[in-house]
C-alpha cells in the first residue's frame, strides 16, 4: 500500500494535477521497462495538458482513471469556495502552499448559512488551492485516507499495467469539476487506434444496494445509462471468471462516462469500481477484498474485452 499513500498525499485538485503526472510520468518511466508489455507513454501538454496515456500492444478497450480530487479555493479573506463537491465539517485539517510558505489551516463552516472560511495564523493569498490533510491508514481489512476516490482508482490502473499486453490506460484531469478533458482524449483514442470500448476506473458508494467487502461494482446506471449490451458482455467475463462481484443501479452521480456519452464517437463505457464508504470526507474508506477484487476484474476485462 505505500504506493497508494503517496498517491494519497500528492496534492492534485482540480487544475492542479501536474505535479500527479510528473510523479506518474517518472514512475512509468522507471517501473515500466520490467512489467510484460512496456507500454508507449502518450504526453504532449499542447495537445492533452496534464492528462497521460499509457498504450500497450495493440488495445481494443481504454481504462479511464481521473487524476485530481476535491478541494478549495481561497477566495477574498477567509472566504473558501469548493472544488467539486467536498462533504464539509468545522474541525477538518487543511493544507497547501502559498508564497509565503506552507498553510495547515482549519476548515470552519458556518451553522447558519454553511458559509465556507477557515482559521489561520494570517491571510491565505487569493486563489490558494487547499486539500484535505492525507492521514493513511491501513488495517487487515481496510485503508482509509482522503482522495482515495480517484488515487484507489489510479493504483489500481498501474497495478493492471505491471501484466497488461493490449490496452489503453488514459489518466484525465477535472473530474471532480465538471470533466472537460475526456472529449480530446476520447477522439485522440478513436482516431489513433480505433478504439471505442471503456471501463470507467472510478470508486462508487457503499450504499443500501452495495455493501463493503462484497467484491468490485459492475454500474448498471448512474444519473447516465450505458449501453446494455456492452454492461452485459462485462457481466458475463466476471460470472464466467467467478469473480466476485456486485452490481449498482443509482439515480444520480457521475463519471469520465459523461463526456464519452455525450461524444459524437460511439464509445462503448462501464464504470467499474470499488465501493466506499465516507465518500468525499477526509475519512474515505474501503475494504481490501474489493481493492483485491477491482484489481481481478480488470485484468480479467482487459484480457477479454
Amino acid at each position: 500500500m505505500q504506493l497508494l499513500k503517496t498517491l494519497c498525499q500528492l496534492p492534485a485538485p482540480a487544475g492542479e494535477e501536474a505535479k500527479l503526472t510528473t510523479f506518474l510520468l517518472n514512475y512509468v518511466q522507471e517501473h515500466g521497462p520490467s512489467w510484460r508489455q512496456p507500454p508507449l507513454l502518450v504526453h504532449d501538454e499542447n495537445r492533452f495538458q496534464d492528462c497521460l496515456l499509457l498504450v500497450f500492444g495493440q488495445p481494443r478497450t481504454a481504462i479511464f482513471a481521473h487524476l485530481d480530487s476535491i478541494g478549495f479555493t481561497v477566495r477574498y479573506g477567509h472566504e473558501l469556495i469548493p472544488i467539486g463537491g467536498p462533504e464539509v465539517k468545522t474541525g477538518y485539517r487543511l493544507v497547501g502552499k502559498d508564497s509565503q510558505g506552507e498553510i495547515t489551516c482549519t476548515l470552519v463552516v458556518e451553522e447558519e448559512t454553511e458559509a465556507l472560511s477557515y482559521e489561520f495564523s494570517r491571510l491565505i493569498e487569493t486563489g490558494t488551492s487547499l486539500t484535505f490533510a492525507c492521514d493513511f491508514r491501513e488495517t487487515d481489512t481496510t485503508v482509509q485516507s482522503c482522495y482515495l476516490d480517484n488515487r484507489l482508482g489510479v493504483w489500481a490502473a498501474l497495478q493492471v499495467a505491471e501484466t497488461l499486453e493490449h490496452g489503453i490506460i488514459a489518466f484525465s484531469c477535472w473530474e471532480e469539476h465538471g470533466g472537460g478533458s475526456v472529449p480530446y482524449l476520447a477522439r485522440f483514442i478513436y482516431e489513433t487506434y480505433g478504439v471505442r470500448q471503456a471501463l470507467i476506473a472510478d470508486i462508487t458508494w457503499v450504499t443500501q444496494g452495495v455493501k463493503a467487502g462484497n467484491g468490485c461494482v459492475i454500474s448498471l446506471r448512474d444519473s447516465l445509462i450505458p449501453r446494455r449490451r456492452y454492461v452485459e458482455r462485462i457481466r458475463a467475463i466476471a460470472r464466467a471468471a467467478g469473480l466476485a462481484h456486485q452490481l449498482e443501479v443509482e439515480e444520480t452521480g457521475g463519471s469520465d462516462a459523461k463526456d464519452l456519452q455525450r461524444s459524437d464517437v460511439p464509445w462503448d463505457w462501464c464504470f467499474v469500481g470499488a465501493p466506499e464508504d465516507e465518500v468525499h470526507t477526509p475519512d474515505e474508506i474501503v475494504a481490501k477484498v474489493d481493492i483485491l477484487s477491482m484489481v481481478a476484474l480488470y485484468t480479467e476485462l482487459m484480457r477479454e474485452l
